[in-house]
């Protein structure tokens, strides 16, 4: 076999790039339908998915439905403001968003993390400038088993890659198995996660001083991002900022 460099790092991956194409042909990210190229939706999902742009909260990344000027915040982040900096998302967590969260989440669809990681780090806002550290929400380990990955750290870790971050997935734990957040209001979201993360002492030094970016697949209420922020800067972290894949479309945070 050829062992040239050109071979190995150019020609190789190109040849095993379209046998793959040709033996699985691409299909949408979000349904069976058929596309010219891995990586992409179709038209009908596209025409479907609501990207979050602006104008919206600058705290909460809440759209607004019209333009109330730079720097304007919702009665959300008035009222009751986050522990983390700042929120951003890349669309709405309406289908066919849902079929792509629940796939990468339920169906052991990891294929999907890196192609969602592009579109998370276009849709950042300046939270990846300069090389943050990026830390997934975690999961208990009782529900890592049964799941056998956590989809939050996929997206993380492909995040990372593509942002140049530092990667640091053991830094945040969760220490208490919770209930599935599903179905509760957002009061009884916040005490089912409240105390359930820490930030173990032999890690501190990964995030003390420093930017973190926080790495989730769907920002609901933002219970569990603002419960996970202030175990992370009662360890030391210099700010926190959320990048989630989706977010609900109220102003419920």
């Amino acid at each position: 076999m050829n062992s040239s460099p050109l071979f190995k790092t150019r020609i190789l991956p190109n040849a095993l790039k379209v046998l793959g194409e040709f033996v699985l042909p691409a299909s949408c990210l979000a349904c069976p339908s058929g596309v010219s190229r891995q990586g992409v939706v179709c038209p009908s999902c596209w025409s479907q998915l609501r990207f979050i742009e602006r104008p919206f909260c600058e705290i909460l990344g809440t759209p607004f439905s019209y333009d109330l000027g730079a720097g304007a915040l919702s009665a959300q982040a008035i009222a009751s403001p986050p522990a983390f900096d700042r929120a951003r998302a890349v669309v709405l967590y309406d289908p066919p968003a849902q079929r792509l969260v629940q796939g990468l989440k339920f169906s052991d669809r990891t294929d999907l993390a890196p192609w969602l990681a592009q579109w998370m780090v276009r849709a950042s806002d300046g939270l990846l400038d300069d090389q943050p550290v990026i830390v997934p929400v975690p999961l208990h380990r009782r529900r890592l088993l049964a799941r056998r990955f956590n989809q939050s750290a996929e997206l993380g870790r492909h995040v990372a890659r593509l942002s140049g971050g530092r990667y640091f997935p053991l830094s945040l734990v969760r220490i208490r198995f919770t209930k599935q957040q599903v179905g509760l209001g957002a009061k009884e979201r916040a005490r089912n996660v409240r105390g359930a993360f820490r930030v173990p002492s032999h890690r501190k030094i990964d995030v003390q001083g420093r930017r973190v970016v926080l790495v989730d697949d769907v920002f609901t209420t933002g219970a569990t991002v603002d419960a996970c922020t202030r175990a992370l800067l009662r360890a030391g972290a210099l700010r926190v900022d959320c990048l989630t894949l989706a977010r609900v479309a109220s102003g419920d945070t």
